[in-house]
């Protein structure tokens, strides 16, 4: 009740016939009168001034009627007014929401990018836009067929933009199944309230093959004579608007590769087989924020091989040595060539013919050659060496296109009949001490060859034929004089051996003729004796290895450690233990767990004489560490939580996990937890931690997690895990 004046007043919409308002007359005012944009619905009682509604408002046909109120005498003259009286239509939620489309069709392509929409779909409200009451989510109720324990598909709760889920970006396989239908739920009041109105949809999706695949091989030939860049293939992205590049996987001067804006693939120079016969790059597509959209695809070219490689003489001068009572069709020697063109082609086969032969006596074609592997032959048994003792050839090597001209030259030595002599049979004794380092010479012997000089004949080659059947001693020969020089090969040991009676005998690299042997004026004696050098002790194993528990107890006794003395008339003393890891044998009182320990023993008979060896001692674990959260980042979830969120935690233990760790999580067991929260595992080291409803406020909640390694013992750890409830970004992070 009040006097008539400009008021306002909200009145809900809906509700029935009510009262809003009485006003009060001032004489000589005896009634009222209302006019303006009642819509048979507002009035006013004249006499008595009271403001009412005779029916429902309704805030989607008309949010605001405006009247003008008068006082009005006895004669129906105005008194006081017009006044502006204002009725504000309040909105309830009495709308359910409506898709614009019955059923929705789209089209996702095989390895889209997880998070990417391909469709979307959309709903409206006819209740007020700034009230909850039109503020709609959007949600996936079911998925048809749903082959995996996650949705191949997600939906952005406010957009309603459609994207494959990271499990779908991974799955999805038209050949597998190309045909999904979801039903899509949109709810007004934001999805807050038990009472919201829901409405749904299907979505059918169709799944085709991806566009982004990896071409064949690419073969491209070697030196092309085409205008460069010259196109080899092309990729096609299943995102419109990308851009294409490529990446190098090798690290190279230059790639002779390019990309264009429809993703064609080009080689910008020619290519060279002999100087890289394969390449190997990625295709990849960026959005224009430079963030990747495929994974990469690998490209792999082969350069192949053309005839551009002439054969090559692998030396200038090929020079062979033949006896001149070498026998018809003997091989004598091979001549090598070389083609740098690709391996096993016809392009890189050779093949070999003499063009000349120089002096063509006493017959022209007195050696052949093996068409196909440069293998030289005698066709003759004519050679004699006063009549030539060189020949010169030419031989010409070929392949399918080029020919190359090799240097031969054939020099004729003198039969090999004469045996090498000792210039004395016996070179008597030798002393020398068991330290001396190998290659040592300890004696030098000659013998001598009456055949040609610097050939295979007279070239002589010393072995130590009896005496010595582990190879204690080698001879080396002078090319030049022939002298021969006798090394240790090996390490002396006087208590093994000694003593050596040796027996050395001298031959020639090339065969005797038949008739002549080698006889003993080709052998020499001579005896070695090895003298005792005092030894430093030797332990019996080079490297001692033991395993203990790292809560071994102190003085507890590892392992034991024996040496002995070569000459066996020495008393052996361990004296210490030196090493940076000693102090954990010597000085801790429990060894913690580290990693292995390599320590030093020493062990001497005098001050001079002392020896040294390894010991490794590996320690086990023992379960001595709870587990704790092994997390970069505190979990959080988007506010409003739409049903379904889960987040990842994950477990770690300082122990040293012999084998894959094996944890258990659970939440502590009070009601406030439970009715909120729920955990389960998802891997060894991992579980999800769900909401159990969508009712939270935005803050942050401490859940209490109880961790079990199922160690021997078990241990376990509560942690207070802090998880975020936050408004978030279009990226899905914490504003």
């Amino acid at each position: 009740t009040g006097p008539l004046k400009d008021m306002n007043f909200s009145v809900p919409e809906g509700g029935g016939v009510r009262f809003i308002y009485q006003f009060t007359s001032e004489p000589p005012a005896v009634s009222f009168r209302a006019t303006g944009e009642k819509d048979g619905i507002i009035d006013i009682a004249p006499r008595t001034g009271i403001l009412y509604l005779n029916g429902s408002l309704d805030w989607e046909t008309k949010a605001v009627h405006r009247l003008q109120v008068e006082s009005l005498d006895e004669k129906g003259n105005i008194v006081k007014g017009p006044y502006t009286v204002t009725i504000i239509v309040e909105d309830i939620n009495d709308n359910p929401p409506e898709f614009d489309q019955i059923k929705y069709t789209g089209v996702v392509r095989q390895n889209s990018r997880p998070g990417k929409p391909f469709m979307y779909v959309h709903a409206t409200d006819r209740d007020d836009p700034t009230t909850p009451h039109a503020q709609l989510v959007y949600s996936i109720l079911h998925h048809f067929p749903n082959p995996y324990t996650e949705m191949l598909f997600q939906i952005d709760s406010v957009t309603g933009a459609i994207s494959p889920s990271k499990t779908g970006s991974y799955y999805l396989d038209p050949q597998k199944q190309d045909t999904f239908t979801l039903v899509v739920t949109v709810k007004d009041m934001a999805g807050m309230t038990t009472n919201a109105f829901t409405s749904s949809a299907d979505v059918i999706i169709t799944v085709k093959e991806s566009l982004w695949k990896a071409p064949p091989t690419i073969h491209i030939q070697e030196n092309s004579t085409q205008v460069h860049p010259v196109n080899i293939s092309q990729v096609h992205s299943n995102e419109p608007d990308v851009i294409y590049d490529l990446l190098e996987k090798e690290k190279l001067p230059r790639l002779p590769f390019s990309i264009d804006h429809n993703g064609v693939i080009y080689v910008t120079e020619p290519l060279d087989r002999e100087e890289k016969d394969t390449y190997a790059f990625f295709a990849v597509t960026k959005d224009n924020a430079g963030e990747l959209v495929d994974k990469p695809l690998h490209i792999h070219v082969i350069v192949e091989d053309i005839n551009d490689n002439p054969p090559v003489c692998q030396q200038a001068l090929t020079v062979i040595e033949v006896q001149e009572n070498e026998g018809r069709g003997s091989n004598i020697g091979t001549l090598f060539a070389t083609d740098m063109d690709e391996k096993d082609t016809l392009n890189s086969r050779l093949q070999f013919k003499i063009e000349s032969q120089n002096p063509p006596v006493p017959a022209n074609n007195m050696f052949s050659i093996q068409q196909d592997t440069g293998i030289l032959q005698l066709t003759s048994h004519l050679l004699n060496k006063r009549i030539a003792s060189n020949y010169s050839l030419k031989v010409l090597v070929t392949d399918a296109v080029f020919q190359t001209i090799c240097d031969v030259q054939i020099h004729v030595i003198d039969i090999n009949d004469q045996i090498p002599i000792f210039e004395k049979s016996d070179y008597h004794n030798v002393t020398v001490a068991e330290s001396l380092p190998v290659g040592t010479v300890i004696l030098e012997i000659q013998a001598t060859d009456g055949d040609e000089p610097a050939t295979g004949s007279s070239y002589i080659i010393y072995q130590v034929k009896e005496g010595d059947p582990n190879n204690v001693f080698i001879i080396e020969t002078d090319p030049e004089t022939n002298r021969g020089f006798v090394k240790i090969n090996k390490a002396l040991d006087f208590e093994a051996a000694p003593v050596y009676n040796l027996v050395i005998n001298a031959t020639n690299p090339e065969p005797l003729v038949p008739g002549v042997q080698y006889n003993s004026s080709s052998l020499a004696l001579f005896n070695v004796f090895v003298t005792n050098v005092d030894e430093p002790p030797v332990f019996h194993k080079t490297v001692y290895k033991g395993e203990v528990s790292e809560d071994i107890p102190v003085n507890t006794l590892v392992m034991t450690v024996e040496a002995y003395d070569p000459e066996g008339d020495a008393k052996i003393v361990l004296k210490e233990v030196q090493g940076k890891h000693a102090r954990y044998l010597a000085c801790r009182k429990r060894l913690f767990y580290k990693s292995l320990i390599s320590s030093l023993l020493n062990s001497t008979d005098n001050a001079a004489q002392k020896s040294k060896t390894t010991l490794v001692l590996h320690l086990h674990d023992v379960n001595d560490n709870p587990p704790q959260l092994a997390m970069d980042y505190p979990p959080f979830f988007c506010h409003p939580l739409s049903g379904g969120e889960k987040t990842f935690i994950q477990a770690t233990d300082a122990d040293e996990q012999w084998y894959y760790s094996t944890f258990t999580f659970s939440l502590v067991d009070d009601m406030n937890t439970g009715n909120n929260w729920e955990i389960s595992k998802v891997n060894a080291t991992h579980a999800y931690l769900s909401p159990k409803h969508a009712n939270f406020e935005e803050k942050v909640y401490n859940v209490p997690v109880v961790i079990n390694d199922n160690g021997k013992p078990p241990l376990e750890r509560k942690v207070n895990l802090e998880v975020n409830i936050c408004k978030c970004s279009s990226e899905k992070s914490c504003f």
